[in-house]
Formats: structure tokens, sequence, C-alpha cells
């Protein structure tokens, strides 16, 4: 297993967590990104940067992933693309998309996509929390325990 990270909307808070998981568990962690970030040395880490352009990382991410890895995101059709690849996709509040979940996440998305077109104002997500944070790791801690396995 790898874990891939749609590193250009990633939290900073969720990066350090994976950064720390990475030498904990010994894993590769590959940021995917279309501009330089800096990384902690560690040989766990990597970034691949990609051009500039609309879906150019998850495009990169999805071509990369392999059945089994993790992908970091809440980009919902990357988490969709990456189920049908056979592997997993967990959202940086904690929340795991899953078989059974990600067709409804994508409608969702469309609709509110559909709202915003016509001028609806929706607003964003909220601010990362605490909570959103530890349920991250919590939920990152439970897929890379049941991969020691």
């Amino acid at each position: 297993m790898q874990i891939w990270v749609d590193a250009d909307a990633c939290p900073g808070a969720i990066k350090d967590i994976l950064f720390r998981a990475a030498d904990r568990e010994r894993i590769q962690v590959t940021l995917v990104a279309n501009q330089a970030l800096r990384l902690p040395p560690s040989p766990y880490l990597r970034l691949v940067q990609v051009p500039p352009g609309f879906d150019v990382a998850d495009k990169r991410i999805v071509e990369l992933l392999a059945p089994g890895d993790l992908v970091i995101t809440a980009d919902i059709p990357l988490a969709a693309a990456a189920i049908d690849k056979n592997a997993h996709a967990l959202n940086p509040r904690g929340e795991l998309y899953t078989k059974d979940n990600i067709r409804e996440r994508l409608s969702m998305r469309n609709f509110m996509d559909e709202l915003r077109g016509s001028g609806v104002t929706t607003g964003g997500p909220a601010a990362l929390s605490q909570r959103d944070r530890q349920a991250f790791a919590n939920s990152l801690d439970s897929i890379l325990a049941k991969r020691a396995r």
C-alpha cells in the first residue's frame, strides 16, 4: 500500500499527520501537486509535481494508483476513480469513501454544482476543526492497522 495525497487542497495539519505516519509506519506517502511543496526529510515522502491545469493532479494520481493504495482527497470524483480502481479514499475530515457511499456523494456534489451554476450561494466547507483532525488521524490509523495484518 502507498498513500497518494491530492496535495494542492490538502490542509497543512493533515499533511503533518501524514508525514508522521509515513515515518512511524514506514509507508510511502506521495504528494501530487501543481506547485512546489516543502517536505520534511524522510525516505518515505515524495513529491510529484504536475503542470497547472484543471484536474491534472487528480488524473496523475489515478494513473499511478494501484489496487489497495490509499488516496487522501476531498475531491469526490477523484475518490470515485480511486474506488473504481479498487483503492481506498479518505477525506481530510476522516470520512472513508466506499462503494456504498460514493455515488450518493457524487450526486450531492453535482446537485450543489447545479445550484452554484444557477447563482445560488451555497458557501464552502467549515474550517478544519481539532475534532476533524482527530477523526482523520483515527481513520488513517485504522486503515494502516488493517494493512499490517
